[in-house]
């Protein structure tokens, strides 16, 4: 549940290279990761950073109108989201600065792109491990930690096994769930025999999560 609610996280990419915001998109949509945005001025990426609120930024230092640390500087003015640097400059002196300034990871290129999932995915870990997992969809919410679904304000209740269906479900987002998993994360192991009653939970789990 933790992987699929952090992959959910909005990702702000700040480079002037487009080829390279193009690749690290890839690799994050390849990973799992779904709210992408790209920007590639200083001014580009503070108006999204101001607008689009995201809940992390991978900022490069060299851009056409500024610097990254200056934009560093004044996103950190209205919002305190963990920053990454992935820059070209790797002088000890700019390592420091770029720390210095709060940066929570600094990285050189060129770099390995399963460092750079790595290295997002603990920095999201440690900001957001504590928040209730909430998983939004088209004209509903998902509260886990409450146990309901809020769709058009009303707030539905969930069953003890339809709060385990959807969650094996959302646990394997992406993939393949066959029935006899999502019997087994409901009814535990042994869990033959229950196939009508889960595509009966599934039901009313549509009714309350689709339009």
């Amino acid at each position: 549940m933790e992987q699929y609610y952090l992959k959910q996280k909005k990702i702000l990419l700040v480079d002037d290279e487009k080829e390279i915001l193009a690749m690290i998109t890839d690799f994050l949509r390849e990973d799992g990761y779904t709210q992408i945005k790209t920007a590639g001025t200083a001014e580009e990426a503070l108006q999204a950073a101001g607008e689009w609120k995201p809940d992390l930024a991978v900022l490069d230092v060299m851009l056409p109108d500024g610097d990254g640390f200056s934009l560093f500087e004044q996103i950190r003015k209205f919002t305190a989201i963990p920053v990454l640097f992935l820059t070209a400059r790797g002088e000890d002196a700019d390592r420091i600065h770029g720390l210095g300034l709060g940066a929570d990871d600094y990285m050189v290129k060129p770099f390995l792109p399963k460092e750079l999932l790595l290295r997002i995915g603990i920095i999201l870990r440690r900001y957001y491990r504590d928040e209730d997992p909430v998983v939004n969809l088209a004209g509903s919410r998902i509260d886990f930690a409450r146990a309901e679904v809020v769709k058009n304000g009303e707030h539905l209740p969930l069953t003890a096994k339809e709060h385990e269906i959807l969650s094996a479900l959302c646990r394997n987002a992406g993939r393949i769930v066959t029935i006899d998993q999502l019997c087994e994360a409901a009814w535990g192991e042994n869990p033959f025999g229950y196939e009508n009653s889960l595509m009966a939970h599934i039901r009313r789990i549509r009714e309350k999560i689709e339009e």
